[in-house]
């Protein structure tokens, strides 16, 4: 019995001691491992025993020492240097405790040499080589097309670039040649080329393409014209924060009142929400003419983190829309009185179009701008008014065009027919843009001769959106000398046939524009197609007073880019050479240039494209 009671006392102080082990931490190095053996002192080599030589002598302060360096060596230190003094330092430009205290964290990192260049890490910075968003294989220019041409003209070709483009075609060819990914001239700073390409974008109001384009530029290589363009690209496409890092970063050279605002915003969604309020009031109490736009910045950085103060925007005694104004209240949300949308220019209402933040309903009143001059497509239209007619209780125009856009793809032809009809009546000003929103439905109506009178606007809707094949159904339908017919005779993909003289007179004869300017557009696009004889252009040049082949210094230039095979010089001249309001602005002499040039550097569809434009709009 005593045995048994040995066993499990033994027993149990090793269960309780595997237990303690597994409580404690295990010392997994072997034994000894943690107390290497300490390393032999070397035996000294014996000396001869010498007398002890006498010490040395007391080193006064401030006297440099010798020190030894091998057997044999003295190395004599340089003495030190002299501590400037009191007298030497300027302290005139150290800013105060007080000045301290009221300093950003912005500036005191800037004081301090703190402040970042860059928003991204080294190994993730870009190369400058390239810049834009389109490549050569997915419908951009070659990326060496103008490597090698002057600066001096590529500048100035992009700099006379100040405003929209009185073609469609021209306005898409333009914007596609712009967002290339490009290298840039020899001799011209890569950052200089981006800012302006983006600056020529802005002015185009494809502000959504600008903004994807200095994105592809890194922050810390921003220039003040960089960075202008940036901001006004951001503030257009109401993204507001997506300008934040320009502000932050870049250096603008600005301190006016819409960077100052700018910088409030940025310093609130960037974790000083105090402080940007404080800013926005000393701000909004030195503002007189313009304090709505403080007020609007106030509610915006209001709503980054926990700020809990209410603004209230009033329009009253407002007169006018700002592109600040007009950016910020679509960012916010905040509705806009229809007396002032009213006053608002098309280049203010077509940023509507693009807007997210905005409803469908809203983003329509600019969608026909946009849609006209080449900024919204046809199926982009198509994608805007379906969702105005899905929603619950929408009312106006928008939604009766809605309403017939649907009546337009389904019914009877004649029915549909009258839909078209009445949705081209809708348009006002801008009526090419609902030609637009109806291509596709053009497209469906059978080419029959019942409906030959109105053939004209059918083949002109479906050429707005490129749809060539499906116009020339109407080839054997429409008679001859025709604006139809003419459409056709331009905008078919081949053609073996000169128009003949009779065509020609046949439609001059019913030609009932202003100054004839749609025969005047028809001869120069033919003839820069090469689809009219030299008689008939020296014949009907004669008859309407226009001389095609008249030297300027512009049309020397984009003759000489379509000499050398120099596509994306020549879309940059033609977009140069069709700025304007309205086709009223746009000569024959220049749609002939444009359309050879195009023609010769292997950009026919876009040359045909142009022609029949200008026929229709003329």
């Amino acid at each position: 019995m005593k045995y048994a009671w040995l066993i499990g006392g033994a027993t149990l102080a090793l269960t309780s001691a595997m237990v303690l082990a597994q409580e404690a931490p295990v010392d997994l190095l072997p034994p000894g491992f943690d107390k290497p053996a300490p390393t032999p002192t070397p035996t000294p080599a014996p000396r001869a025993t010498q007398s002890p030589a006498p010490g040395p002598a007391p080193v006064q302060p401030g006297t440099p020492q010798a020190v030894p360096s091998q057997a044999g060596e003295v190395v004599q230190p340089l003495p030190p240097a002299p501590l400037p003094a009191a007298a030497d330092l300027d302290l005139s430009n150290l800013p105060t405790i007080e000045e301290l205290e009221a300093m950003s964290t912005d500036e005191l990192d800037e004081l301090l040499g703190l402040k970042p260049k860059y928003d991204i890490p080294p190994a993730a910075r870009r190369s400058m080589e390239r810049v834009g968003v389109l490549g050569a294989g997915e419908g951009g220019m070659p990326s060496a097309s103008l490597a090698r041409q002057p600066a001096g003209l590529v500048r100035a070709v992009l700099a006379g670039t100040r405003g929209p483009l009185v073609s469609r075609w021209g306005h898409i060819l333009l914007r596609r040649t712009l967002a290339s990914r490009l290298e840039t001239p020899e001799g011209m700073n890569p950052v200089e080329f981006a800012a302006l390409r983006a600056q020529a974008l802005n002015a185009m109001g494809e502000y959504v393409v600008a903004r994807a384009l200095v994105q592809d530029v890194d922050t810390g290589n921003y220039t003040p014209a960089l960075t202008d363009a940036a901001i006004e690209a951001y503030v257009a496409s109401a993204d507001i924060v997506g300008a934040c890092p320009a502000v932050r970063l870049a250096d603008g050279g600005r301190n006016d009142a819409q960077w100052q605002m700018l910088t409030g915003i940025c310093s609130a969604y960037a974790g000083e929400e105090t402080r940007a309020q404080n800013d926005l009031r000393r701000l909004l109490n030195r503002t007189e003419d313009d304090r709505i736009d403080v007020l609007l910045a106030q509610r915006f950085a209001g709503a980054a983190g926990n700020g809990r103060r209410a603004v209230t925007i009033e329009w009253d005694g407002i007169d006018s829309l700002s592109p600040w104004r007009f950016g910020l209240a679509n960012a916010l949300g905040e509705p806009i009185p229809e007396r002032l949308l009213d006053k608002a220019g098309p280049e203010l209402l077509r940023r509507s179009a693009l807007i997210p933040a905005l409803t469908p309903l809203q983003r329509a009143q600019g969608a026909g701008i946009a849609a006209a001059g080449g900024i919204l497509s046809s199926a982009a239209m198509v994608d805007l008014y379906s969702q105005i007619f899905a929603e619950e209780g929408a009312e106006g125009d928008a939604m009766q065009t809605a309403a017939r856009l649907r009546e337009a793809y389904v019914g009877a032809p004649a029915a549909r027919l009258a839909a078209i009809k009445d949705i081209w009546a809708g348009g006002g000003d801008y009526a090419y843009g609902r030609m637009v929103l109806t291509a596709y439905a053009a497209a469906r109506m059978p080419a029959d001769e019942a409906y030959a009178d109105d053939a004209a606007g059918l083949i002109a809707s479906m050429l707005a959106a490129g749809l060539d094949r499906d116009a020339m159904r109407w080839a054997g339908v429409v008679d001859d000398g025709s604006e139809a017919a003419m459409l056709l005779a331009l905008a078919a993909p081949t053609r073996s046939q000169a128009v003949t003289d009779g065509e020609l007179d046949s439609f001059s004869d019913d030609d009932d524009s202003t100054g004839q300017r749609k025969s005047r557009m028809l001869l120069a696009g033919l003839a820069g197609l090469g689809r009219v004889g030299d008689a008939e252009i020296a014949e009907y040049s004669d008859r309407l007073g226009i001389d095609l082949s008249a030297p300027t210094r512009w049309t020397r230039m984009i003759d000489r880019a379509a000499e050398v095979d120099n596509r994306t010089l020549v879309a940059m001249l033609a977009g140069l050479g069709m700025q304007g309001s309205g086709w009223d602005r746009m000569t024959a002499r220049h749609l002939y240039h444009i359309v050879a040039a195009l023609r010769r550097v292997g950009l026919e569809a876009e040359a045909r494209m142009i022609a029949a434009e200008a026929v229709a709009r003329a």
